[in-house]
C-alpha cells in the first residue's frame, strides 16, 4: 500500500511511476521541510570556493548530477558523488567593497526517478546568502589590444575565474572560464594566417612549497592549451610554460598561513596568461 505525507507519494512505485514530474513534486515538500547543513569546517578546501553568482541560479530541478558538476565542480563535503541524495557547498562572493566576501553554504537535493538522481531542490545557509548580483564584482578579464590580427596581445585571466582553487584539470574548469578559453581559441583560429605563436603561461601565488606551484602551474597552463587545441587550434603554434610562483602582481598581503583572508588578498597572483604573438 502506498503510504501518503503531505499529499506527496513517497514509495519508490510511486517515483518510478511519476517519473520526473514526481522528483519535481518530492522537492516541493522537501523545499518545506528543515534542511540540516554540514558543518562548514569540515568542507574539503578549508575554504569557499569563490564562483560567479549566476552559477548556483543556474541548477535547476530536473537536472542530472553530471548537469550540476558541469555548473559547480563536485561537492565540497565528504558525502561522495554516488549513491546519495544531497550534495553539499561552500561559496565565497565578493560585496563589492574592496576584497570583503562572504561565505555561503548552497545544497542540492536529488530525487531517484528511472534509477537516475535528478535534482529536486537547493537550499542555501546564511543571512545574506545568496548576495544580490549587483553586489559582486565579477573578475575581470584584461581587453587583448587590437594590433594585426583581432586576436594578438596578451590577455590575462585570474585562476579564480578560471579553475577552482587548487585546481588544474579540465574537470576543474569553470564553465565561465571555459568560455572564455573557446572564445579565445576562435579568434586565434580565425586569425592563424596572422600569428607566430602562442604562449600559455601559467602562475600560482606563494602559499604551497616551490615544486609543488611549479606543478601546478605548468598543469594549468597544459590544460588550457589542451583546450585551445581541442577547439581547432594548430597544437605546433602553442607553448605551455609553468612559472609558479613567480612574478607575483599583488603588494600588501601579509603573512604565510593559507587563512581566507590571505587566499583573497593573493587572487590575481593565481592567474594564466595567454600571449597571442604576431607573425613578423
Amino acid at each position: 500500500m502506498m503510504k501518503h505525507r503531505s499529499g506527496v507519494l513517497r514509495t519508490k512505485s510511486a517515483v518510478a511511476a511519476l517519473g520526473v514530474l514526481g522528483v519535481f513534486a518530492m522537492g516541493l515538500a522537501q523545499a518545506q521541510e528543515d534542511v540540516k547543513f554540514p558543518d562548514l569546517a569540515s568542507t574539503s578546501l578549508k575554504t569557499g570556493d569563490f564562483i560567479g553568482p549566476d552559477q548556483p541560479a543556474r541548477v535547476r530541478p530536473g537536472m542530472n548530477k553530471d548537469q550540476v558538476r558541469l555548473e559547480l565542480g563536485n561537492p565540497h563535503f565528504s558525502e561522495g558523488l554516488f549513491g546519495v541524495s544531497e550534495w553539499d557547498y561552500a561559496f565565497n562572493f565578493y560585496t563589492g567593497k574592496g576584497n570583503e566576501y562572504i561565505t555561503c553554504q548552497f545544497k542540492v537535493k536529488y530525487g531517484k526517478s528511472d534509477g537516475d538522481y535528478r535534482v529536486a531542490s537547493t537550499h542555501w545557509k546564511g543571512a545574506n546568502c545568496p548576495p544580490p548580483v549587483t553586489q559582486v564584482a565579477a573578475a575581470p578579464v584584461m581587453p587583448m589590444p587590437m594590433q594585426q590580427c583581432k586576436a594578438c596581445g596578451k590577455t590575462t585571466m585570474r585562476s579564480d575565474g578560471l579553475f577552482r582553487f587548487n585546481g588544474a584539470k579540465e574537470s576543474d574548469l569553470l564553465p565561465e572560464g571555459r568560455r572564455q578559453v573557446e572564445a579565445l581559441a576562435s579568434s586565434i583560429k580565425s586569425d592563424a594566417a596572422s600569428i607566430r605563436q602562442v604562449v600559455v603561461t601559467g602562475y600560482t601565488d606563494r602559499l604551497g612549497g616551490e615544486e609543488y606551484n611549479n606543478r601546478l602551474s605548468l598543469a594549468r597552463a597544459k590544460t588550457v592549451a589542451s583546450i585551445l587545441t581541442g577547439r581547432g587550434v594548430d597544437p605546433s603554434l602553442i607553448r605551455a610554460v609553468g612559472m609558479g610562483e613567480k612574478n607575483p602582481v599583488t603588494t600588501g598581503c601579509q603573512g604565510n598561513a593559507a587563512t581566507p583572508q590571505l587566499i583573497s588578498c593573493l587572487q590575481l597572483d593565481r592567474r594564466v596568461e595567454i600571449e597571442v604573438v604576431p607573425a613578423q
